[in-house]
């Protein structure tokens, strides 16, 4: 068994996440935003910390590499609401020990956080993306032009993602105006509507 950070802003997440890995036995640590989380590692020394992507302050794919530089690495298992078919390979990438979406039941997360603590990779089969389709277009976003979209996705205005990603109102445009080059869409209403049939709302 081991000590878990959980890294989730839904306080209801949490709370079953929490219930479920202490009927395992582990012993459970909770934060909800990356800034935090990141405190909590250098404290607290978590075996595993199970992320959501989604996060204010620092997202979650930008958090991935600042825990595993850490010097007590965690291992990292992402529990997302995301599709997995845009970030699953992103957060290997990255170096985290598997992915599991929140949109299955939470029946496997006892055997996912048994399997990445043991070491293993836990990375659901996907299929390769067709050559030019959405999914490869997304697939060429950086981390933080995908954090940009996930964000506008749901609604955010510049201002708003500038400050949940620490960042000034002119650099989120330039990421707009990078997300319409790279997605082929000249218009945020093209933009949101990609967004929304890839599941990325």
């Amino acid at each position: 068994m081991g000590k878990v950070l959980v890294v989730d802003d839904h306080p209801v997440v949490r709370l079953a996440v929490r219930v479920l890995l202490e009927q395992g036995g582990h012993l459970v640590l909770e934060a909800d935003n990356g800034v935090d989380a990141l405190q909590q590692v250098r404290n607290q020394g978590p075996d595993l910390v199970l992320l959501d992507i989604g996060i204010p302050k620092l997202d979650g794919l930008a958090l991935i590499p600042r825990l595993l530089e850490q010097e007590r690495p965690p291992k990292v298992l992402v529990l997302s609401s995301q599709p997995p078919q845009h970030l699953a390979q992103r957060c290997r990438q990255l170096g985290a020990g598997g992915f599991l979406s929140k949109e299955a039941e939470l029946d496997g997360l006892a055997d996912a956080v048994k399997a990445v603590l043991a070491g293993y990779s836990y990375f659901p089969q996907l299929p390769p993306a067709e050559a030019g389709s959405e999914q490869q277009q997304l697939a060429s976003l950086s981390d933080r032009e995908l954090a940009v979209l996930r964000q506008l996705a749901r609604g955010a205005t510049n201002r708003e993602i500038a400050d949940a990603m620490l960042l000034s109102e002119k650099t989120i445009s330039t990421y707009k105006a990078r997300l319409h080059l790279k997605l082929g869409t000249s218009n945020l209403v093209e933009l949101l509507e990609l967004a929304k049939r890839q599941g990325l709302d």
